[in-house]
């Protein structure tokens, strides 16, 4: 029987209009192709889990939903196809209607080499990491978020010094543990859209 988790549902419901039909179905899409895999919430974001490990992850935003798989750098699936769409957005780039995915038929056969990487237990290998002024050395906990959302991580390593010391500064100046968590999530979030971290008073282009 499949596991849906509750939380994935209100997710859903929450989300945008437009973001529902998209979410559903690609929550649908793993299922099929992964009928052992266990839903899960980590950072403020539906997972879906295939033997203990991250297979994909799901988002809505404002105005764009993204999806993305753990383990995509290894991907033979889709090559080329996914790393043109995601260009710090997802493996899927973003995704605003239904039509915006590829075939479903590539979105499976992507999810069974996923599994096959699980079930292989093949490591990502680790990028070394560019030289950074020690005043901008990302905490460890912060960094394990930004390694698990490829958007995310992409958009910190290419800010400027004075953009990236923004957020570290907003996470080290949290007074208690759960507000900390909270702003690393908020961060999480809108790095995965390439947004700065005063975005809102940011003037429009």
């Amino acid at each position: 029987m499949p596991n849906f988790d509750p939380k994935i549902d209100l997710y859903i419901q929450k989300s945008a209009d437009f973001a529902q039909p998209i979410l559903q179905h690609l929550r649908a899409l793993v299922h099929k192709a992964v009928p052992q895999v266990e839903e899960g919430w980590k950072w403020s974001f539906p997972h879906f889990m295939y033997r203990g490990e991250i297979l994909c992850s799901m988002a809505a935003f404002k105005n764009h939903c993204s999806f993305g798989f753990w383990k995509g750098s290894l991907l033979k699936t889709g090559e080329g196809i996914f790393n043109e769409r995601g260009q710090g957005m997802g493996h899927l780039g973003k995704i605003q209607r239904l039509m915006d995915l590829p075939p479903d038929e590539l979105i499976i056969t992507a999810l069974h080499e996923a599994m096959s990487l699980v079930e292989s237990k093949v490591k990502v290998a680790r990028i070394p990491k560019k030289p950074v002024n020690p005043l901008q050395e990302i905490p460890a906990d912060f960094q394990d978020l930004l390694n698990q959302n490829p958007a995310a991580a992409l958009t910190m390593d290419n800010f400027s010094p004075s953009n990236r010391k923004e957020y570290l500064e907003w996470i080290a100046e949290a007074k208690t543990e759960t507000t900390r968590t909270k702003r690393m999530e908020t961060s999480i979030e809108w790095l995965s859209e390439g947004k700065i971290r005063h975005w809102k008073y940011a003037r429009p282009n």
